[in-house]
C-alpha cells in the first residue's frame, strides 16, 4: 500500500483535479492507495479571512462565503456529469450552511474563538475532498471517502493540536485492515479531539496527515504531489539556476523544510522516519519527472552541499550585559519567557564569553518578545547589569544544508568569503554540532543576492573540459582560433578548463577529431577534410556526445541560425555572433531560450551587440538583480560609426564604405549595415533581453540610403549606386557641418517604441566624441534614472568580435 498527498495547486481547479484523478487512477491499477488532499488553492486563506471579517462585524464575510461556494460548485459542474451531481450538491450545501452558521455566530459575538477558528479553517479540506472523491469514483469504482477526523485524534490545543499517536495509529490500522476499497480519499489538515471538536494540524498540515496515515499502515512509500519537480538546491523563484535534488536524507530534508523549503511541511518526516518509509516529492504537472526521494540511504553525491534554503521575515533579538557572565539560569529565564508567550525560537547563537545571546524569531512576534524579555530582566536592566533587549527586524536566515558537510573542510570559509565578496553583511552565525547546517542571519534586502551567489559557488562551478564544434573560420573565426591557441595553457592551469576544438567547418570543407584538432596546422587539416554538410555536422556532434559540448557559430548565415534548436535539444551549448536567430520571430527567440533552460544548455550571444563589449552580459546582470530597463540610446554599428567619422569633403562616402569592408568592419554585404537592418537587429536583441516582447517590423527604420541603392542586387551595383548618389551623401555632411554636429546612426528604445536612423549629434552629447569604430550604449533603468549606465568601446573588427565569442565560451566553462 502507498500513501499519496496532493497539495492545493494540484487541486486548484477542475483541470488540475483531472490531472490528479488520472494519477490516482493509474496508480490504483497496481497498489491500494490512501490519498490525502488539501483544500483548493487559496480557499484556506479565504476561510481565515471570512472568520476575521465576521469577527470584525463586517458583513462582507457573506460575500467571501459565496465566493467559496461558487468556486466549489463550478468544479462540480466541470468534473461530474449532471446526472451524478445531486448527492454531492446536497453535501456541499450542507457543509456551506454549517460554515455560514459558524460565521454568523462570530458576527453576532464580534469575536472568533481559537476553537471556532480551527473549525472554520478546516472547511476547505472537507469541501475539496468530498468533491474529489466523487470525481475519482467516475474513474475508480472502488474508491471511497473517509473523514480524517474519525481517524486522527489530537488534544484540544486548538491552532497547534498535538496528535495522540496511540489512539490515532490504532484507529487508522483498524480502519484500513477492514477496508476493501482500492482507494480511500481523505481530507488533510483536519483532525478531532476526544470530544469530537475539529482541530487542525498547522498550515501545511495535509503533508502531516499523509505521513501519519503512511506510518500507521506501514506504507511502502509516501508520495507528496505538488507543483514542482521535488526539493530544489535553492528556491527556484529566487535562483533561476536551481535544480531538483534527486536523493536526500531524512535529516537533510528536515533541515531544508525547516529553513523555508515550502515543498514539504517540516513535521511530515517524523512519523515515517521510525519505520524508514521513503518519501517521494513528485510534480502533478510533470509526473514523469523523477522528483526527490527522501530516505535513510540517499545515493552518494560528490557535492557535500545538498541545498541552500532561507527563512524570510526574521527579527534578531540580542540580550547582553556583564550581568549574564557566570550567572546560572540566564538562558533558562530567557527561553521560559518566550515559551510563556508562545513564541517559537528559530535561531540561537551565544558568545562563548556568555556576555550575549542572540535569538531569531519571526518579525511579527518581535515587539511582544522584547516587552516580555525586558519585563523578565527588569531588575538587571535597572541595575545596568544587562542592557534592554535589542531588536533588529527585516532580516533573513540563509542556511547551507548537507549531511556530508562534516567530512569536508572549508565549507564555512567558502560560504563567508562568497557572501563577503558580494557585500552581504552577516549579522549572526550558527552551526550545530552535527555540522549538517550552517546558518547566517543577513539583511532581507540581500537575500536574493546571497542565495544566487552561494548557489553559484557551490553548485555551478563544476565544468572542467569544453569541447568546441566551430562553424565559420573566416576572418573572425581565424582570430578566434588564434586566441584559443594563445590562452589554452593559461585556461588549463588557472581556470582548470581544458579547451578542445573537436570540429572546424567552412562553406566548403569540414574536419573532425574526437581527440582535439591541433591548432598548429588546422588550416591544412580542414582543407584536407571532407565536404562540408550541415546535416552531417549536426549528426556527428550528436553521435560523439561529448560532455560540455559547445557549438560556435561564426557565420552570418540564415540556415546556420536555424539549426540551434537541434544542438540545444542535445544539451549542446550554443555560442554565436550571428544575429539572425535572436532577431528572428519572437517565438523562435523565446523557443531557443526555453530549450536552453529545459536542456541545461547555455545559449550565449554577447557578440550579437557590440562585438567584444559586455553589453548583453551587463544587461543580464541588471535584470537578474531586479532592475528594469526603461530606455535605451545607442550607437551600435561600429562600421557606420567608422564610415561617418571618416566621411569628409576629401574622403568620399563610396571610398569610406569600401575601406570599412577592407578592414572587416562591415558585413560581407555592406548594404545590411548601411540600410540600418543590422542596427535594428541589435536594438531588437537588447529590447528582448530587457524583458520586452517585440518583432523586427515593430522597429521604425529611417533608412538614409536612396531607394535605388537599396534596390541593388549585388555589391558591385551597390557601390556604383553610392557614386551615383554622392550628392545625397554630401548634402548630409553639409547639414551636419551647418549644425555644428556630427552624424551618427542611433538606435533608441523608449516607452515601448523603437527606431533606428541618422541623427545630427550636438557637441554636448556623449555620442559626439565617439571615435573610430566605437559603440556606445546608454541604459536608463529603475536604478539608473537621471544618469544612465554607459558602456562604450570598440564595436567592430575581427579581433574584438573573436574576443567576445571567446569570452562567452569561458563563461560556460565557469558555470
Amino acid at each position: 500500500m502507498i500513501t499519496l498527498k496532493f497539495g492545493g495547486t494540484s487541486v486548484a481547479n477542475a483541470e488540475n483535479i483531472s490531472k490528479t484523478v488520472a494519477i490516482i487512477a493509474n496508480k490504483s491499477n497496481e497498489h491500494k492507495l490512501a490519498v490525502v488532499v488539501s483544500a483548493f488553492s487559496g480557499v484556506t486563506d479565504l476561510l481565515i479571512l471570512a472568520g476575521t471579517t465576521a469577527a470584525a462585524k463586517n458583513k462582507k464575510y457573506k460575500d467571501i462565503v459565496v465566493e467559496i461556494e461558487q468556486k466549489h460548485k463550478s468544479a462540480i459542474d466541470e468534473l461530474i456529469p449532471l446526472t451524478d451531481q445531486s448527492d454531492i450538491i446536497d453535501t456541499i450545501n450542507s457543509t456551506i450552511n454549517h460554515l455560514k452558521t459558524l460565521l454568523d455566530g462570530c458576527y453576532l459575538l464580534g469575536e472568533i474563538s481559537i476553537r471556532t477558528a480551527d473549525s472554520v479553517a478546516g472547511f476547505g479540506e472537507l469541501l475539496s475532498s468530498q468533491i474529489i472523491a466523487v470525481a475519482l469514483k467516475q474513474k475508480v469504482a472502488t474508491a471511497t471517502f473517509k473523514d480524517s477526523r474519525e481517524l486522527i485524534k489530537t488534544n484540544s490545543n486548538f491552532g497547534k493540536a498535538s496528535v495522540d499517536f496511540a489512539k490515532t495509529n490504532q484507529l487508522i490500522a483498524n480502519y484500513f485492515a477492514a477496508n476493501k476499497n482500492q482507494v480511500v480519499l481523505l481530507p488533510g489538515f483536519i483532525a478531532s479531539d476526544v470530544s469530537g471538536n475539529t482541530t487542525t494540524l498547522g498550515r501545511g498540515g495535509s503533508d502531516y496527515t499523509a505521513a501519519i496515515i503512511a506510518a500507521a499502515v506501514k506504507a511502502d512509500v509516501l508520495e507528496i504531489w505538488t507543483d514542482v519537480n521535488g526539493m530544489f538546491t535553492a528556491n527556484p523563484k529566487s535562483v533561476k539556476q536551481a535544480q531538483p535534488i534527486e536523493h536526500i536524507s531524512y535529516q537533510e530534508a528536515m533541515e531544508l523544510s525547516h529553513f523555508g523549503a515550502k515543498v514539504l511541511y517540516p513535521p511530515t518526516i517524523q512519523p515515517v522516519l521510525k519505520d524508514s518509509i521513503p518519501i517521494f516529492i513528485k510534480n502533478t504537472f510533470e509526473p514523469s519527472a523523477y522528483g526527490t526521494l527522501i530516505s535513510n540511504n540517499p545515493e552518494n553525491n560528490t557535492n557535500p552541499i545538498k541545498g541552500i534554503s532561507h527563512i524570510d521575515n526574521i527579527a534578531l533579538l540580542t540580550l547582553e550585559g556583564s550581568g549574564m557572565i557566570g550567572v546560572s539560569g540566564s538562558s533558562k529565564r530567557l527561553f521560559e519567557t518566550l515559551s510563556r508567550e508562545n513564541i517559537n525560537v528559530i535561531f540561537i547563537t551565544q558568545a562563548s564569553s556568555e556576555h550575549s545571546i542572540c535569538i531569531g524569531i519571526l518579525n511579527a512576534e518581535a515587539d511582544n518578545a522584547k516587552a516580555a524579555i525586558d519585563a523578565m530582566f527588569e531588575i538587571e536592566i535597572a541595575q545596568n547589569k544587562i542592557d534592554p533587549c535589542v531588536v533588529e527586524k527585516d532580516l533573513c536566515i540563509v542556511a547551507l544544508v548537507g549531511e556530508s558537510m562534516k567530512n569536508h573542510q572549508g565549507i564555512s570559509g567558502k560560504m563567508f568569503s562568497t557572501l563577503g565578496k558580494n557585500n552581504v553583511n552577516i549579522r549572526a552565525i550558527a552551526q550545530g554540532a552535527s555540522e549538517r547546517n550552517i546558518s547566517v542571519v543577513i539583511n532581507e534586502k540581500d537575500v536574493k543576492k546571497a542565495l544566487n551567489t552561494l548557489h553559484e559557488r557551490f553548485f555551478e562551478d563544476n565544468t572542467k573540459q569544453l569541447n568546441l564544434f566551430v562553424m565559420g573560420i573566416g576572418n573572425v573565426g581565424e582570430k578566434f582560433i588564434d586566441q584559443i591557441a594563445q590562452q589554452k595553457k593559461f585556461l588549463k592551469e588557472n581556470l582548470k578548463i581544458n579547451l578542445r576544438v573537436i570540429a572546424l567547418s567552412n562553406s566548403r570543407k569540414m574536419y573532425f577529431n574526437e581527440d582535439g584538432i591541433s591548432l598548429k596546422d588546422w588550416k591544412n587539416e580542414v582543407d584536407a577534410g571532407e565536404t562540408a554538410n550541415v546535416n552531417t555536422f549536426i549528426a556527428r556532434a550528436k553521435t560523439l556526445n561529448l560532455r560540455n559540448s559547445i557549438f560556435v557559430d561564426i557565420t552570418a548565415n540564415y540556415d546556420i541560425a536555424g539549426i540551434y534548436d537541434q544542438f540545444l535539444c542535445e544539451n549542446i551549448a550554443v555560442v554565436t555572433c550571428n544575429k539572425i536567430a535572436c532577431s528572428s520571430q519572437y517565438e523562435n527567440y523565446k523557443n531557443l531560450k526555453g530549450l536552453s533552460r529545459k536542456f541545461n544548455a547555455p545559449f550565449l550571444f554577447e557578440t550579437n551587440v557590440g562585438a567584444g563589449l559586455p553589453i548583453i552580459d551587463t544587461l543580464k546582470h541588471l535584470i537578474a538583480s531586479g532592475d528594469k530597463v526603461n530606455k535605451i540610446n545607442a550607437v551600435l554599428s561600429g562600421s557606420l560609426n567608422f564610415i561617418f567619422n571618416n566621411f569628409s569633403d576629401t574622403y568620399s562616402f563610396h571610398d569610406v564604405v569600401k575601406e570599412a569592408g577592407v578592414q572587416g568592419f562591415t558585413e560581407p554585404d555592406p548594404k545590411i549595415d548601411l540600410s540600418g537592418v543590422d542596427v535594428a537587429r541589435k536594438i531588437l536583441i537588447l529590447i528582448r533581453e530587457s524583458g520586452y516582447q517585440m518583432e523586427m517590423e515593430d522597429i521604425e527604420n529611417n533608412c538614409f540610403l536612396p531607394q535605388e541603392c537599396m534596390d541593388t542586387k549585388d555589391n558591385a551595383s551597390f557601390f556604383a549606386s553610392l557614386i551615383k548618389h554622392k550628392d545625397h551623401f554630401n548634402k548630409l555632411l553639409a547639414e551636419a557641418k551647418a549644425k555644428n554636429s556630427r552624424i551618427k546612426f542611433v538606435a533608441t528604445f523608449d516607452n515601448g517604441k523603437a527606431s533606428v536612423g541618422l541623427q545630427f549629434i550636438p557637441q554636448d552629447s556623449p555620442f559626439y566624441n565617439l571615435e573610430g569604430k566605437d559603440n556606445i550604449v546608454e541604459f536608463y533603468t529603475d536604478r539608473y534614472v537621471e544618469q544612465p549606465l554607459i558602456i562604450k568601446g570598440a564595436g567592430a573588427g575581427a579581433a574584438v568580435t573573436a574576443s567576445g565569442i571567446f569570452a562567452d565560451v569561458i563563461r560556460i566553462g565557469n558555470v
